[in-house]
Parts: C-alpha cells; sequence; structure tokens
C-alpha cells in the first residue's frame, strides 16, 4: 500500500493526482496503457473511491488520461496526432489547423543564460541547444522560432541528420512524456532577421507567441518564442 497524506497540507486528491502522474512518468504504465479502476486504487491506497475519482477528474481535465465508457481509464499518448496539434493553434481562413512547413533549421549547443535558465528551470550556465526554425505557409514565410531545450533530455540532437521536428516529434524519438503547455499571446514589432525572413517591413505588427512546454510530471521541456506574420491567417484561443 502507498501511503498517502501523512505529512501534507496538500489536498489529498491533489497528492493522489501527483502519485498517479509519477507512476505513468516512470513507465509502470504506457501512453495508451489501461490503469487500475477506481475501486481497485482505492483499496490499494486505502482512501475513498470519492478522493480518487476527483484525482482522476483533475488528470482527465489536464488530457493526462481519457475514460471511456465501460472500457476503463487510459493514459493518453500525448503524441499521438489527435493530441499533439494542441500544440499548434494558427489557423487558415477555414479554420484548419496550420503547423507550417520548416524552411530550414539550425542548433546549436549552448550554456543557459539567466533568461533561459529561469524559464527552464536550470541553473546558470546548464548545457542546452537552441534551435532556430523558420516555418511557411504554401510557400509564403509565416513563422520564426527561436526554441530552447535542455541538452540532458536530448543528447546528441545536434547530430541528428533530420531537420529537427516539433517537440512533439522530439519527445517521440527520445521518449519523454509530455504533459501540459502554457503560452503567451503578444504583439511585437517585426526586427532585424525577423523582419528579413518573415518578408515583411521593420515595425511591421507580428503575433509573438511565449510558449514553455512540460513533461508529465512538470519538468518545463522547451521554451519557444515564435514570431508570426498571420497575414490571411489567425490565431485560435480554446477554452475547455
Amino acid at each position: 500500500m502507498t501511503a498517502v497524506g501523512k505529512f501534507s497540507t496538500r489536498p489529498l486528491y491533489l497528492q493522489v493526482k501527483d502519485m498517479l502522474i509519477q507512476r505513468i512518468a516512470a513507465g509502470d504504465w504506457k501512453p495508451g496503457a489501461a490503469i487500475p479502476n477506481e475501486i481497485e486504487l482505492s483499496r490499494e491506497l486505502g482512501i475513498s473511491v470519492g478522493t480518487v475519482r476527483k484525482a482522476l477528474d483533475e488528470m482527465e481535465h489536464e488530457r493526462l488520461i481519457s475514460r471511456r465508457q465501460g472500457r476503463g481509464t487510459f493514459v493518453i499518448d500525448q503524441t499521438s496526432t489527435e493530441h499533439a496539434v494542441r500544440f499548434s493553434n494558427i489557423r487558415d481562413p477555414g479554420a484548419v489547423r496550420i503547423g507550417g512547413d520548416l524552411v530550414n533549421c539550425t542548433i546549436v549547443a549552448a550554456a543557459a543564460n539567466q533568461t533561459e535558465a529561469q524559464h527552464l528551470e536550470l541553473r546558470n550556465g546548464e548545457p542546452i541547444f537552441r534551435i532556430h526554425r523558420l516555418r511557411a505557409h504554401h510557400g509564403v514565410p509565416l513563422m520564426v522560432e527561436e526554441s530552447i531545450v535542455p541538452q540532458a533530455l536530448f543528447p546528441g540532437l545536434e547530430r541528428e541528420t533530420d531537420d529537427s521536428p516539433s517537440i512533439v516529434v522530439l519527445a517521440r524519438h527520445y521518449g519523454v512524456l509530455l504533459g501540459r503547455a502554457e503560452e503567451k499571446v503578444g504583439v511585437a514589432a517585426a526586427k532585424g532577421d525577423v523582419a528579413k525572413l518573415l518578408g515583411v517591413e521593420e515595425n511591421t505588427p507580428v503575433l509573438l507567441l511565449d510558449r514553455v512546454v512540460r513533461t508529465i510530471d512538470g519538468r518545463p521541456i522547451e521554451w519557444r518564442l515564435a514570431s508570426c506574420n498571420l497575414r490571411q491567417n489567425y490565431y485560435l484561443a480554446e477554452m475547455n
């Protein structure tokens, strides 16, 4: 039996949620696998079914698990096509998601500066990769991305022969389980190389996306700044 709630003031259902997430992160339950039902978990943990149900409700809300009527509860594969698209919220006029075709990509090994370390919860100077990407839509420049990822989670990334894909594909390749993401949306004036790469005049307003993606157990895995020239496209903020 796993002990919970003995020495923590954190609500019990959140402790249970944290414990279940850690078990997923440790590989006890693989993506797509069924987890024990509420009654089995409550017996194992020595707590009420209602507490377990509330923990699972939280996990379902965060899209970590899915409940299928009459079949059970399953760990969501965050790298599946169905769920990976949640990180891409740019749409065309027909509301179709736009990921953008990769035009070019460079990867540079570096030491994290103070800002990078803060976003990725690293120490100053820890090894990172800086990934620069240019994406286009129908041959027209769409997005300039600057992504920062920890070297510890992606060893040898700079030696990969294929162009660096999205964080979803990288996570699948390196066996990293993705969790939630937070993205700030703003407007900035295109300057210097960004204006040149996007094919716009200096000071043209562009959409600025500031995103941090986390692993299933909450560790930051990518900090990305993207400058987007939407033209006739738009950004969709989904609320659910």
